[in-house]
């Protein structure tokens, strides 16, 4: 079964949490601060945790830092209402969506599914192990990305956005494409969601973030992974 830590310190959230993700079939278990939450992340190993941003001890911008240190495992934060900052800090720390308080159940359960859907290996268009561009590799097999032959720590929703970009060498693609296909339909006008996490794998892909040469903005249009010479895709 599904296992998500919800981690909040208001006692209506973790019960209303908790009630809905268990009506959806989902296995629960609950800490109150940030510092329990990156203790449960590395005993528990849950399969999402839903991470709210204000709480004593350890915030949940802290917690999910921390927590990306060793572990690759979704996170959906918390916000209040408003505090657009919040969910920009949140994504930027490696945060895989966000939900803003208050919410409706529906919404709730959309993005939970959502996510978890994004977690799983992405599917792949070639039968090819290895994907080279530049100093880039990518290990289809093992969803593993090395550059300069060193490894690449990539999210879950980062990973399926790079292989999006692999996949569609030297096309084009909108910012609506992309989060139709990465997040999904519903996010089509969530272009903030989409600039974090492209600036995000620049800053671990690129030389120069500034002057990318991976993922490469067309103004008007969209992004694409240009091709370079000497490009291929390599079968083991």
């Amino acid at each position: 079964m599904t296992l998500i830590l919800v981690v909040d310190d208001e006692v209506l959230y973790q019960r209303l949490l908790r009630v809905n993700l268990e009506k959806g079939g989902y296995e629960v278990v609950t800490a109150e601060n940030g510092e329990e939450a990156v203790e449960m992340v590395a005993s528990r190993h849950p399969d999402l945790v839903i991470l709210d941003v204000m709480m004593p001890k350890l915030d949940g911008i802290s917690a999910c830092e921390r927590i990306r240190q060793f572990s690759n495992v979704p996170i959906i934060m918390l916000t209040a209402r408003g505090e657009e900052q919040d969910r920009v800090r949140g994504l930027n720390v490696g945060a895989d969506d966000y939900v803003v308080k208050p919410f409706s159940a529906p919404e709730l359960m959309a993005r939970v599914q959502a996510v978890l859907r994004r977690a799983q290996t992405a599917d792949q268009t070639t039968t090819n192990r290895y994907f080279i561009h530049g100093n880039l590799k990518i290990d289809f097999a093992r969803a593993e990305v090395w550059k300069d032959n060193k490894p690449v720590y990539l999210s879950a929703t980062e990973y399926r956005l790079l292989i999006q970009f692999a996949n569609h060498l030297g096309q084009v693609m909108t910012a609506e494409d992309l989060l139709a296909a990465i997040w999904g339909p519903q996010y089509k006008d969530d272009k903030e969601i989409l600039w974090v996490s492209i600036a995000r794998l620049r800053q671990k892909l690129e030389d120069n973030p500034h002057a990318p040469q991976h993922i490469v903005t067309r103004a008007g249009l969209g992004y694409l992974m240009p091709p370079v010479e000497k490009e291929s895709v390599k079968g083991e």
